[in-house]
């Protein structure tokens, strides 16, 4: 691929229709499963495509596990799904060096992040020293023990679920843990009719078991290189910057969204407009994608908490607020070469 501005390469009509392809494959196996909630299965399809993890949060029930496993096992990944509890510790996640008394050596026995699709099940019911295990493998995709560093397979993606925090038992997640997930998403609770359409296809059986891949990992490493190429103009990563720029200095958030923020919502919008068959970012992208990338990084002060105005209100009305590029953000056609 050629190079554009230094940031990326040209994706072309060929990786598009390829693109379009798997990924409807993948959905299609996806929404098999979770009936009637397409938006999320989008997200979360956009946040694989984007190299990103995903955070599912929700009361027990609504299919955030359901949809956690149905993704994995659409694609034929290795999977590990790690069961979140008070007791457990960071070396069940990571892994740790035994003592082999035949060699007379430390061996290193790897943990559950050793897979390409990780699930982790109500991540915070676990403790916050547990839980930031998870930081190194999440942002440099490697584990470091005893000195000696581990790299992770690729694709790599973990997918946690957690209940809200107000529910007993559980541990918000530190600041730091929330900031490296690419986007949260709330399943809800389905209408009636998708309700009745469970009840009938589901009742009798778990539907995961008939859950089988329809993608290679290097299916997804393919599609993940060529959705880098999608090109985003200097006005919409302006766009972008001057949208999280304005959570830092809002005056009902007491933490704004970090650089590592936009430089999310960027590659999100790549992998989104990549899903709608185009070549190029637009401001459109980025609004859609500003609530799921943003809202869970804020902080609301304590006036905006007692007037329940939320993270996701305050990003609602910056989308409308911060002014779009007047072009659109449509780039002329990139030249090859």
């Amino acid at each position: 691929m050629t190079t554009l501005n230094g940031l990326s390469g040209q994706v072309g009509q060929s990786d598009l229709a390829e693109i379009t392809a798997t990924v409807g494959r993948v959905r299609a196996s996806v929404e098999e499963v979770i009936e009637g909630k397409p938006e999320a299965v989008h997200l979360a399809l956009t946040v694989l495509l984007a190299e990103g993890h995903l955070l599912i949060e929700d009361v027990p029930g609504v299919g955030k596990t359901m949809l956690a496993k149905a993704l994995a096992r659409s694609v034929d990944c290795t999977v590990r799904r790690i069961q979140f509890t008070p007791d457990l510790l960071p070396s069940d996640i990571t892994g740790v060096s035994v003592f082999d008394q035949a060699s007379k050596e430390f061996e290193f026995k790897p943990g559950a992040i050793f897979a390409q699709i990780v699930v982790g099940d109500e991540i915070n019911r676990a403790s916050p020293k547990t839980q930031s295990a998870l930081l190194e493998s999440m942002e440099e995709r490697q584990v470091t023990i005893d000195g000696t560093t581990y790299k992770l397979p690729s694709p790599f993606m973990v997918i946690a679920t957690q209940n809200p925090v107000e529910m007993e038992g559980t541990y918000p997640l530190p600041e730091a843990q929330r900031d490296r997930f690419m986007a949260r998403v709330s399943i809800g609770y389905p209408s009636a009719v998708a309700e009745l359409q469970m009840l009938d296809v589901h009742s009798g059986r778990s539907p995961l078991d008939d859950v089988q891949p329809v993608a290679h990992a290097h299916d997804i490493l393919k599609l993940v290189d060529a959705v880098r190429g999608v090109h985003v103009s200097e006005a919409v990563r302006r766009y972008a910057v001057d949208l999280v720029s304005a959570t830092r200095t809002h005056p009902e958030l007491r933490l704004g969204a970090s650089p590592r923020a936009t430089l999310h919502l960027v590659r999100a919008a790549r992998a989104s407009a990549a899903l709608a068959g185009r070549e190029f970012v637009l401001p459109d992208d980025v609004q859609a994608l500003a609530v799921p990338v943003l809202a869970h990084r804020l902080l609301p002060t304590a006036e905006a908490q007692l007037s329940r105005r939320g993270p996701e209100t305050v990003v609602d009305e910056l989308v409308r607020q911060v002014p779009v590029p007047g072009d659109g953000g449509v780039p002329a056609r990139p030249r090859r070469g």
